[in-house]
C-alpha cells in the first residue's frame, strides 16, 4: 500500500516536471524572435536616469511615431492616432452640446491678413513658414502656412456678421498648424507641424465671450482628467505668456515628470482687439453698431506626449482605458507538444474575445512568438490588461487577469468575465490618475524667497510663490533660474508680505513657476 502511495507520489511529481518544461519551451524564443535584435524588444533605459533617450525609444519601439525626412515634422502612427480619434470624438460630442459647430478654413493665409492684427503677427513673426513661389514663379504676395487662424477665419466672419441676429457665431476646426520654432524638437511635446483643434467664436457682450472663456477651459481640464487620467493646474498666463493678441489667456498646466511644466491647452480671450482690426461689426436691437467680443481656443496632440511621460514606466506606455485603443490582450499558452490542447484552447480564447464585445479586446494567437515574448510586446504598447489563458485555466474555466498599472495577477470564473473586466478597467483608470495626483500634489512647494525658490526649482517641483505681478520681476526670475512661469490660480489664499524675487514689492498674486518646455 505504502509502495503505491510512493509510485503515485513520484508520477506526480514527473507531471509537474515535464510541465514545467513545455511551458519553459513555450516562453523560449521562436523564429521570429531570435531574428529580432534584443535591444529592440524593450526600453534599455530606466525614466529616472535618462529620461530624453527613455521617451525617444517609448515612442518608436511602441509603434506611436516615426521621425519624418522634414526636420521638427513627425508622422503619426494608427497606435497614436486612434488616442487622438478618441480625444477627439469626446470633444466633438462636448462643443457640439455647447452649439459650436465644425468648419474648415485654408492652409495659406495672404501675409495682408496676417499683419492686420500687429500685436498678433509680432508674436508670431518668428515661427511662421512661408510660401513664396509656385513652379518657377514668385508670388505678388507672399502666403503664411496656418501657424493659428484667426486672421483667414476673421475676414470671412466679416461678411458673415451684420446684425445681432447673426450671433453668436461658434465655429471649430480640426486641423494641422505649422509653427517653425527653433527649439529642440521633440515628437508630440514640440513639433513644427502639429494637429489640433481651434475654435473661434463671437458674441455680442462681453458677458458671454467671457463665460465660454472658462467653459471651455474646464473642458479641457475633463480631457486631461477624464480620459488621459492626468490632474491639471487651472490658472490664467502673466500678460508675458498669454496668447499675442489677446486680452487674457487660461490655462491648463501639467508636471512632467522630468520636472518641467508643460502648457496642456489654452481658451483666450481676445475682447475686441480683432474685431476692430478686422472691422466684424453688427447692428444691435437700437440699430447701433458694435464691435462683437471674441475668444480663441485649442488643444493639441501635445496631449499625447504628456500621457505618454506622465503615466510610462521602465516597461513601456501605460495606456488610461479610456483612450486606449486596446483594452485588453488574450494570450493563449500554448504548448509545442499538445497539438489538441491547443485547439481548444484557442477556441476558447475566441469565444471569450467575442463575449467581451462591450471593450476593445484583441487576441495574440501568434504562432512564432512564445508567451513570454507577447506579454513584453503587450506591456510596452501599454494594454491596460492581458488575458492569460492556460490547459490548467481552461480544466478550471477560468483565465488569469494581469494588471499592466500595477503588475497584479488574479485567477477569475470566466463567468462572469465580462462584468470583471470592466470593472478592473474602470479601477485602472482610477488609480493611474490617483498616482499622477499624488505625484503633482507632492511636487508643489510653497516658497517666500529666492534662495527657497532656486532650490525647489533646482529639484524640478513646481515652486508656488508670493508674486508682484509685474513683467519686470518675471523675467528677471527667468534669468536667473531658468524658471517660467505656469499659470496664476483662479482660487487665490490671502497673501501678506513682499514679491518672493526681492524686487521690495508688494505680493499681489499667489503664481505657479518651474522650468518647462
Amino acid at each position: 500500500m505504502v509502495a503505491k502511495k510512493t509510485k503515485k507520489k513520484a508520477m506526480k511529481v514527473k507531471k509537474k516536471k515535464q510541465v514545467k518544461r513545455a511551458r519553459i519551451r513555450a516562453q523560449k524564443p521562436k523564429t521570429a524572435e531570435k531574428n529580432a535584435n534584443k535591444s529592440e524588444l524593450g526600453i534599455t533605459v530606466k525614466k529616472d536616469k535618462d529620461f530624453s533617450e527613455w521617451y525617444t525609444q517609448i515612442i518608436q519601439k511602441a509603434e506611436l511615431t516615426e521621425y519624418s525626412p522634414v526636420s521638427g515634422c513627425m508622422v503619426i502612427r494608427p497606435y497614436a492616432y486612434s488616442v487622438w480619434e478618441a480625444v477627439q470624438e469626446f470633444m466633438d460630442k462636448e462643443i457640439k452640446k455647447m452649439g459650436i459647430q465644425n468648419a474648415y478654413f485654408p492652409l495659406f493665409i495672404p501675409e495682408s491678413l496676417l499683419k492686420k492684427e500687429q500685436e498678433h503677427v509680432e508674436g508670431f513673426t518668428p515661427e511662421v513658414a512661408w510660401v513664396t513661389e509656385h513652379g518657377t514663379t514668385k508670388f505678388e504676395e507672399r502666403l503664411a502656412i496656418r501657424p493659428t487662424s484667426e486672421t483667414i477665419m476673421y475676414a470671412s466672419y466679416k461678411k458673415w456678421i451684420r446684425s445681432y441676429k447673426d450671433l453668436p457665431l461658434r465655429l471649430n476646426q480640426w486641423c494641422n498648424v505649422v509653427r517653425w520654432e527653433f527649439k529642440h524638437p521633440i515628437p508630440f511635446l514640440r513639433t513644427r507641424e502639429f494637429l489640433w483643434q481651434e475654435g473661434h467664436t463671437a458674441f455680442a457682450t462681453q458677458k458671454e465671450a467671457e463665460k465660454e472663456v472658462l467653459d471651455i477651459l474646464n473642458l479641457y481640464a475633463r480631457v486631461f482628467e477624464e480620459l488621459y487620467a492626468i490632474p491639471v493646474l487651472k490658472g490664467r498666463k502673466t500678460d508675458s505668456e498669454k496668447f499675442a493678441g489677446a486680452v487674457y489667456t487660461d490655462s491648463v498646466e501639467i508636471l512632467m515628470p522630468n520636472g518641467k511644466g508643460i502648457q496642456g491647452g489654452t481658451s483666450h480671450f481676445l475682447g475686441q482687439n480683432f474685431s476692430k482690426a478686422f472691422d466684424i461689426s453688427f447692428l444691435d436691437k437700437k440699430g447701433n453698431k458694435q464691435f462683437v467680443w471674441q475668444n480663441s481656443w485649442g488643444l493639441s496632440t501635445r496631449t499625447i506626449g504628456i500621457m505618454i511621460a506622465v503615466h510610462g514606466d521602465n516597461k513601456g506606455l501605460v495606456m488610461p482605458p479610456r483612450i486606449a485603443p486596446i483594452h485588453a490582450v488574450i494570450i493563449p499558452i500554448i504548448f509545442s507538444n499538445k497539438p489538441t490542447v491547443n485547439k481548444k484552447i484557442l477556441e476558447l480564447a475566441k469565444k471569450i474575445k467575442k463575449e467581451l464585445k462591450t471593450v476593445r479586446v484583441e487576441l495574440d494567437d501568434r504562432q512564432d512568438y512564445s508567451p513570454g515574448f507577447k506579454f513584453n510586446y503587450w506591456e510596452l504598447k501599454g494594454v491596460p490588461l492581458r488575458i492569460e489563458i492556460g490547459p490548467k485555466d481552461m480544466d478550471k474555466q477560468q483565465v488569469v487577469l494581469v494588471r499592466r498599472d500595477t503588475g497584479v495577477k488574479e485567477a477569475v470564473p470566466i463567468k462572469g468575465l465580462v462584468v470583471k473586466v470592466i470593472k478592473i478597467l474602470a479601477d485602472i483608470q482610477d488609480n493611474i490618475y490617483n498616482k499622477a495626483k499624488k505625484f503633482l500634489n507632492k511636487n508643489i512647494v510653497k516658497v517666500n524667497s529666492m534662495p527657497d525658490f532656486k532650490k525647489v526649482v533646482k529639484k524640478g517641483k513646481i515652486a508656488f510663490a508670493p508674486w508682484c505681478n509685474t513683467a519686470e520681476c518675471e523675467e528677471r526670475i527667468n534669468d536667473k533660474t531658468g524658471a517660467k512661469s505656469l499659470n496664476i490660480p483662479f482660487k487665490q489664499p490671502a497673501i501678506k508680505g513682499k514679491c518672493f524675487c526681492n524686487c521690495g514689492k508688494k505680493a499681489e498674486k499667489m503664481i505657479y513657476f518651474a522650468r518647462s518646455y
